[in-house]
């Protein structure tokens, strides 16, 4: 009777333990030359950059370049922190932070950051209009002044590398040289995602389309 109490104790605190164990969170990673990697395969410093991931502000959403940055997890969990400060903190308005991002996607012919991006603009406020005018590669008309200050100076940094006096004060005047600051950031931040992207040919979600076409 004995054994019998003892076998059963033990099986009770075996089903405990195993209850509270905690369950390899399944991270969703997607990628083509990258391999997508599992959190029981992760290194204990690529497990702390998913950990950060997991418990900020994206909610636990590691699309796009997280898999590739996970083989650099120093380097990657510095990204990830910088790219939550342009996307989430920036003193732009979001619907202008998220035109500065698909001029950026459109430059780079980044399919996945425009695909995932496109949507977050419509819903900040972005006319469609001005959506898909920067999709064919061609000036948005018309746009409100907000929007022209920042098309002009993005434009100009992106195709000529520099930014003209006239630009830099519309922007300055509106925004604030924070607010230029913030702009230049979250392109030169979404710059390095594309590149990312483009290294990896990383796939659109199944059924998506790439909507962006090349540009003469």
């Amino acid at each position: 009777m004995r054994l019998k109490f003892a076998g059963a104790g033990i099986l009770l605190l075996s089903s405990i333990a195993l209850a509270q164990t905690p369950t390899a969170p399944d991270l969703h990673l997607r990628g083509d030359r990258f391999k997508p990697l599992t959190y029981t395969e992760l290194t204990p410093g690529q497990k702390a950059m998913v950990d950060d991931m997991l418990n900020g502000e994206r909610k636990g959403v590691m699309n796009g370049p997280f898999n590739v940055l996970l083989r650099s997890p120093e380097m990657g969990d510095a990204a990830q922190k910088f790219g939550a400060q342009v996307r989430f903190h920036s003193t732009l308005p979001h619907r202008l932070n998220e035109m500065a991002i698909l001029m950026t996607a459109r430059f780079w012919n980044s399919q996945y950051d425009w695909w995932s991006h496109r949507q977050m603009a419509l819903d900040a406020g972005l006319s469609p209009a001005v959506i898909d005018a920067i999709a064919v590669g061609k000036r948005p008309a018309p746009m409100q002044a907000d929007e022209a200050a920042i098309y002009n100076f993005g434009d100009e940094l992106l195709k000529t590398r520099e930014v003209s006096d006239a630009s830099f004060k519309a922007v300055v005047d509106k925004f604030g040289e924070r607010g230029a600051v913030d702009l230049t950031s979250v392109m030169g931040y979404y710059c390095f995602v594309s590149m990312v992207l483009n290294v990896d040919r990383y796939p659109l979600p199944d059924g998506q389309q790439p909507e962006l076409k090349p540009l003469r």
